[in-house]
């Protein structure tokens, strides 16, 4: 019998993604690192908004020394509820503790209590306040769409993600080890995470699926970690 739940591969890679995460498709995840800083420290990075735009709000984040991080883009309070759907990031400076947490905080979901916009929301929340690293539509990439999510919400969908694994790529660590300084300019680690998905839907159904990504961490000294991006593919 065909199962009933409504698959949802995440895709779509926006022109930030391809430019933050330029080179990847060559399985070099060194570029991870190399074109982040090219890009960004040569001033590659988004133009700022227009003067006439409003800003987004946003609320200040704490470290676990107290010191305040620069907030992340706050939803409205229409589309999100007073408490989010979504984990909290955790008060941690280890970019591998950090991207595990977020694997499971992605793969876990409830369409059955949860709007598309709340989940959205509610992992955008993780994203660095540094603008010119957070690549948004990365994370929108790996959401469904409204009308996928409308009907996953029909069916009773819900999932619960596990995070077994997490490391970093034999690359990263490579290009870092041949030059350290490129590590410094904004402390983006690679990090590949690795675990499984298990799904429920309306009459006791059930499944699990394996699950691995790659993801963008920012771990600047003395500030929590924070996502800059995620890898439209996964590295060893």
């Amino acid at each position: 019998m065909m199962p009933k739940f409504m698959p949802f591969k995440p895709g779509g890679q926006s022109l930030m993604l391809r430019r933050v995460l330029i080179g990847l498709g060559a399985l070099v995840v060194a570029a991870l690192i190399a074109g982040l800083i090219a890009r960004y420290a040569g001033g590659g990075h988004r133009a700022p908004a227009p003067a006439a735009s409003a800003a987004p709000a946003t609320s200040p984040r704490t470290s676990a020394s107290g010191t305040l991080v620069p907030g992340t883009p706050a939803p409205s309070a229409s589309a999100t509820p007073s408490v989010s759907p979504v984990a909290a990031p955790p008060h941690t400076t280890d970019p591998l503790a950090f991207a595990q947490a977020f694997a499971t905080a992605l793969w876990s979901y409830d369409t059955r209590t949860t709007t598309q916009s709340q989940q959205l929301a509610g992992l955008r929340a993780w994203m660095t306040g540094e603008s010119q690293y957070a690549d948004l539509d990365a994370v929108a990439s790996q959401v469904p769409d409204p009308t996928l999510w409308d009907r996953m919400r029909d069916n009773g969908q819900w999932a619960t993600g596990q995070a077994a694994e997490a490391h970093l790529p034999a690359a990263f660590q490579s290009a870092v080890a041949k030059d350290p300084t490129k590590l410094t300019v904004a402390y983006l680690y690679a990090v590949t995470v690795t675990g499984t998905q298990s799904i429920t839907w309306n009459d006791g159904g059930r499944g699990a699926e394996d699950r691995a990504i790659t993801i963008a961490v920012q771990c600047r000294p003395g500030h929590d970690c924070a996502l800059a991006s995620i890898a439209p593919t996964v590295y060893p």
